[in-house]
């Protein structure tokens, strides 16, 4: 007698352990997304930390290599890090791939004169200190969005506020869209929409929420989450690639990220990090083929987007001077 295929993905040693008696406890559709990206998908691809164009290179060639389909290459150095010509040289690149190229904004607490981030506290983190951070966080914004670039990775509330307000007034082209910094991350779900009314296109959440926060957050917001399936040291280090799955059901619609642990920080890049950089610009491509290999494995891989999937869909905002 031929048996109908179990359309539900397998859990992870799920057959194994129920032979032992130690059957996982069932899912609870309560938990499961009920949100998706304006294609119908649940989950897009991320590689960070791809700090010029030759590293850029090296992820678009190793990602053709190993077959892991991309939808954004992030930069974490920042905008002012780039020349036009190298901001341009990625741009276009990423656009003949059909793939979205984003670009951190502006100075940051962590590279300011202020002590305070170097304190055990952490001070302000990330954010811009002052008016002249800010300004420099717009100057950038417009500078990349000039030379073709579509989407800003921003690590200040104010920024975004700021970038958002200058989007509805057309200062910044009306298909911008914005990523929050994992550094800021929102913890709980009314953070999470705040950040969306503030003009969140996407949230990086911080990688070691529990799948129970990922279910908290959805009750409450559609903005896409973004999230480091291996994230780095400063983040945690946390490798949480036999998860996705769950990641996926919970946190639908949600950017899968490429992260790498046990690796040495990259930022500020430069020609003196060059090596450092193409190695584990490499090696973050193929983790990516090792958590699509897991999904693939356990039946979970449909619903990505279509390549080329960028913008987010209709999202709730904070009333700006346009409205």
């Amino acid at each position: 007698m031929t048996q109908t295929p179990d359309p539900r993905p397998r859990r992870p040693g799920e057959q194994a352990l129920t032979a032992l008696g130690l059957a996982a406890p069932a899912v609870d559709p309560a938990d499961t997304s009920p949100h998706t990206f304006p294609d119908g998908g649940t989950w897009r691809t991320e590689v960070p930390s791809c700090e010029g164009p030759e590293a850029l290179a090296v992820v678009l060639k190793e990602s053709s290599r190993l077959d892991v389909p991309v939808h954004r290459i992030s930069q974490g150095s920042g905008i002012w890090m780039l020349s036009d010509d190298e901001i341009t040289e990625m741009a276009d690149a990423c656009e003949a791939q059909d793939i979205e190229l984003c670009l951190f904004t502006g100075p940051r607490g962590t590279w300011d004169t202020g002590g305070s981030t170097r304190t055990a506290s952490g001070g302000a983190g990330l954010r811009a200190r002052g008016h002249d951070a800010l300004a420099g966080c717009v100057e950038d914004a417009v500078r990349a969005t000039e030379l073709g670039v579509k989407c800003l990775l921003v690590a200040d509330e104010g920024v975004l506020w700021s970038l958002h307000r200058l989007r509805s007034l057309g200062v910044l082209p009306a298909d911008t869209t914005f990523k929050v910094s994992a550094l800021i991350g929102p913890v709980n779900p009314a953070a999470y929409a705040v950040h969306e009314r503030l003009g969140a296109d996407s949230v990086n959440i911080p990688s070691d929420l529990a799948l129970a926060h990922f279910t908290e957050i959805r009750r409450v917001s559609r903005a896409p989450m973004d999230l480091y399936i291996e994230a780095p040291d400063d983040l945690g280090g946390y490798v949480r690639m036999y998860e996705t799955a769950e990641l996926i059901r919970r946190g639908a619609p949600i950017y899968l990220k490429f992260g790498l642990s046990r690796a040495p920080g990259i930022y500020p890049y430069g020609a003196h990090l060059r090596d450092l950089t193409l190695d584990t610009a490499r090696e973050r491509v193929r983790r990516g083929r090792l958590a699509l290999d897991l999904l693939a494995r356990h039946g979970a891989d449909g619903g990505m987007s279509p390549l080329g999937s960028r913008l987010p869909g209709p999202l709730t905002r904070f009333p700006t001077e346009k409205d």
